[in-house]
């Protein structure tokens, strides 16, 4: 393994969807060109899924249309079928993801479909990709926890994980939805799923309800994971579990991530700067302690 994390940037879209404040289309455009400027290499721009579902993401559309896009950056969007999909593509995407969950509970409240019915949909949307040259990101949340079921048996997140991998997904992103994951749990789970996916085709996201967001990233990075997910300023929360906070903050991830001697190609102090105006936009204090520090030094 190198010593090289990349972070998959996901505030636009995750930090984003449950702001229930409207955030201004031009505001999406420069946090997604802000965050382009920081070194990040992977920045999930938006989500082309119903507006009836999330309004906030309505305008998917113009924000791809109005963002500069980098050389050596890609801006992967959610879809959630073939009708997301074609929305996608005609906007430009060169990346999309997928997301089902561990959960059959969880999976009904979420997209009312059972798992296998939701990777059913998924079908369709990766063959049409593989034929259009365009890459599939797959998420699978709830792998540590569910707020209607409670406990996840491994073997479920290893099935969809493994169900993902084999369609094609390129990459899946194992997510602690409701941040109730610890280290020990978090390395167990990932070894689990890698013993059936390899490692390079696997990351980890985690959210930081309990505080324990960077402990289960730091434990995934020594059993072998090589990326991981956040969202800036510590942006996004889960609509369907009560309680849930937002996901780990890229400014404390990359901190972690440099401090442990890994590089991220990050410059910290303006992924931080980024951080503080994503926060004055939405009204609020930066959740990253970093940031704080920083502003504060």
């Amino acid at each position: 393994m190198s010593d090289f994390v990349r972070i998959v940037e996901v505030a636009p879209r995750d930090g984003l969807q449950n702001e229930s404040a409207m955030v201004a289309t031009a505001d999406k455009i420069e946090l997604v060109d802000r965050l382009s400027a920081t070194g990040l290499r992977s920045i999930e721009a938006t989500s082309f899924v119903s507006p009836k579902w999330v309004p906030q993401l309505a305008d998917a559309a113009q924000v791809m249309a109005g963002i500069r896009r980098r050389p050596g950056v890609s801006y992967p969007v959610l879809v959630p079928n073939e009708q997301g999909y074609a929305r996608a593509l005609a906007s430009g995407a060169t990346e999309v993801a997928v997301f089902t969950a561990a959960s059959e509970a969880f999976n009904l409240r979420n997209v009312n479909a059972s798992i296998d019915a939701s990777i059913d949909r998924f079908v369709p949307v990766l063959a049409q990709a593989r034929a259009d040259g365009v890459r599939v990101r797959g998420y699978v949340s709830t792998v540590l926890g569910c707020p209607y079921q409670g406990e996840v048996p491994l073997a479920d997140v290893v099935r969809v994980a493994r169900r993902l991998h084999a369609l094609g997904c390129y990459e899946i992103s194992l997510g602690d939805t409701i941040g109730v994951g610890t280290a020990h749990k978090a390395r167990e789970m990932l070894l689990a799923v890698a013993s059936e996916v390899p490692m390079d085709a696997l990351a980890v996201h985690f959210h930081d309800t309990w505080g324990q967001a960077l402990a289960n990233v730091a434990a995934c990075i020594e059993a072998g994971v090589r990326v991981a997910d956040s969202a800036v300023a510590g942006t996004g929360g889960c609509p369907y579990a009560r309680g849930a906070s937002g996901n780990v903050a890229s400014e404390d991830l990359v901190y972690m991530l440099h401090g442990m001697g890994i590089d991220t190609g990050i410059d910290l102090e303006a992924l931080a700067e980024t951080g503080r105006w994503l926060a004055a936009r939405l009204g609020r204090e930066t959740g990253s302690k970093v940031g704080r520090a920083l502003a504060a030094a």
